[in-house]
């Protein structure tokens, strides 16, 4: 069993998060990051990595996952460490007022602090209405690209029409023995430049492109073999397939923190707005899984609740021990050891 020890551990990687993780490293405390995607970023790097967000002080516009590109680069110094690809799944208070948390691969992360960081709770694949889809469950559908390699020299067929999908399938293009790409409708709701990319592999043969489609089938003695295809409502056609990656979507739900104990207020947490603070001593919850009167689901709004949210944390990490504010004007950064 792995078995990590840190001062704070945040649950959730998205920006909210990730900002967490630089508030507390301004004041010593280390941070361990855990989230159920396979990457940083949240619904920015998940959702929608190339549309612009206007809202962000100092950046008239910025390209969600060129946020948490700079997000990443801010935090380094801190030398965070990360579990990802694992969703928590046990919130265990010990006697000292110490937390254990138990991802659902087992993972334990032992901390004096936990900082739900979770946006709108943990995402779920968005699975499309396949008979005896769930039956090939890891014997060939998944829902995630995790590690790229492992889908080298393969027969994939990738569905869906956003960013995700055509990313992955501009990427995979590369990889694989053969891609196929079902779309149902007629043009892509991701970014036109990848739109325009899969088109132009398409006609290079290097992408097998199947517009007004959607595979409606899957088959397979123990693993997966191949997919049924209805084009254009009228033909169905079989497909030969090691894997089937359906993308089309998150759904958020609050998941396993149900039953952590948590005060909870329509499918958010109900947080004391002095720190962000939950009902459980030592558990805060910043950004948009919180709620409280006045709440604003906005990045920048996350960023306040983490600084003050880290204000308290260092409290319970340094008991007794008055805190001095320091401007980075005049402090800087200074790096953790890693």
């Amino acid at each position: 069993m792995n078995k990590i020890i840190t001062d704070i551990c945040i649950v959730g990687a998205g920006p909210v998060g990730l900002f967490a993780v630089f508030e507390a490293g301004l004041l010593k405390m280390r941070c361990h990051v855990v989230d159920a995607l396979p990457a940083v970023g949240g619904q920015l790097s998940e959702i929608y990595p190339k549309k612009p967000i206007y809202d962000i002080p100092g950046f008239p516009e910025i390209l969600a996952g060129d946020l948490i590109k700079n997000l990443e680069q801010q935090i380094a110094p801190f030398h965070p460490t990360f579990t990802l690809g694992e969703r928590v799944e046990h919130l265990d208070k010990q006697e000292d007022g110490s937390f254990i948390l138990t991802t659902v691969d087992g993972t334990e992360i032992a901390c004096k602090v936990v900082v739900i960081a979770g946006g709108l709770g943990s995402f779920e694949p968005r699975k499309p209405a396949i008979e005896n889809l769930e039956r090939y469950e890891g014997k060939g559908v998944t829902y995630m690209v995790r590690d790229p390699e492992h889908f080298r020299d393969k027969r994939v067929v990738l569905a869906g029409g956003g960013d995700s999908a055509l990313d992955w399938a501009i990427y995979l293009s590369g990889l694989c023995k053969e891609l196929t790409l079902v779309h149902r409708g007629t043009s892509f709701r991701g970014a036109p430049e990848s739109a325009e990319k899969v088109v132009t592999l398409s006609e290079e043969a290097q992408i097998k492109l199947l517009l007004k489609s959607n595979v409606t089938e899957v088959h397979g003695e123990k693993n997966l073999e191949k997919v049924t295809v209805l084009i254009d409502n009228a033909t169905p056609h079989e497909i030969e397939a090691d894997y089937f990656i359906p993308l089309f979507g998150l759904v958020p739900k609050l998941g396993p923190l149900e039953n952590w104990g948590l005060e909870l207020e329509k499918n958010a947490i109900l947080v004391n707005t002095e720190d962000y603070s939950t009902n459980i001593p030592g558990v805060y919850a910043i950004g948009d899984i919180n709620t409280y009167p006045g709440k604003l689901k906005l990045i920048l709004c996350g960023f306040h609740e983490a600084a003050l949210m880290a204000q308290s944390a260092y409290n319970i990490l340094n008991p007794g021990k008055k805190f001095v504010l320091k401007y980075t004007t005049v402090n800087g950064i200074q790096e953790l050891q890693a």
